[in-house]
């Protein structure tokens, strides 16, 4: 085979190795991609080895595979305009207005993939970055999402949601993150007290994009600063989700 032809086939099949990914949020083992795409294990292996080179793909768990992974997310997300041009200049009054950093996140399957973040001036400062992706259970943006879907929608997600203890503070039963979503729906206000990162704390809030995405906005703030700051953190947010809203009613 000539080498150009050569180099067709392994961006081909690499693509085919995405493809399969595509969907599948606790990955797939290499021994599983290669019966499905009908290739040597071997050849596999060396794909999925170049891909993760350039973070395309990330292990899914220890002896759980691979999944996509957020360079992907970052080019998908270079291409999409929608909310994150929408709710920009929101953002940005937003940490202008409480100093802190925020963060706007997608649902994306099981998990909060993060679509824009606006870092605050602080020295000491919560930092993200396009792409991340979060669990829904004990994030201020994946719970703020979760309050915002249906009863039937959240018991089907309740199937791929995995109660990890990020924390000692982690929420570790479903019962506990059910309360959690209850109080959200009634005040709008999602919280994350240490949940995810020790030394890290957050408030978001549910925001329905428009065409129909669920995402959410929120403000991680290092815990020394956030018990004294968290009831102009949740007035700004309210703030800033009403007139997302508004901005979003005119598009």
């Amino acid at each position: 085979m000539r080498k150009s032809q050569l180099g067709v086939q392994v961006i081909a099949r690499a693509a085919d190795v995405l493809r399969a990914l595509e969907g599948k949020d606790q990955g797939l083992s290499l021994g599983r991609l290669a019966k499905q795409l009908n290739l040597p294990k071997s050849t596999v292996q060396r794909i999925v080895a170049a891909l993760d080179r350039e973070n395309f793909v990330i292990a899914a768990a220890p002896q759980a595979g691979v999944r996509l992974g957020p360079a992907l997310i970052r080019i998908a997300l270079s291409v999409r305009c929608g909310l994150v041009d929408i709710a920009r200049p929101c953002l940005e009054k937003l940490a202008q207005r409480t100093g802190e950093t925020v963060d706007l996140a997608l649902l994306k399957g099981a998990e909060a993939v993060s679509m824009d973040h606006i870092e605050g001036p602080h020295r000491l400062r919560a930092v993200s970055a396009i792409g991340v992706s979060f669990p829904l259970h004990c994030s201020a943006n994946g719970k703020a999402m979760l309050s915002a879907l249906s009863d039937p929608v959240l018991a089907q997600m309740k199937k791929q949601i995995h109660l990890t203890r990020f924390t000692p503070n982690s929420l570790g039963s479903w019962k506990q993150l059910q309360t959690e979503i209850e109080k959200i729906r009634k005040t709008g206000i999602a919280y994350d007290l240490e949940e995810h990162t020790l030394g890290i704390s957050a408030v978001g809030t549910p925001i329905i994009g428009p065409e129909g995405e669920i995402a959410a906005i929120s403000i991680p703030t290092p815990s020394v600063r956030f018990n004294d700051a968290m009831p102009q953190l949740e007035a700004a947010l309210k703030d800033c989700r009403a007139k997302l809203i508004e901005r979003i009613g005119t598009v």
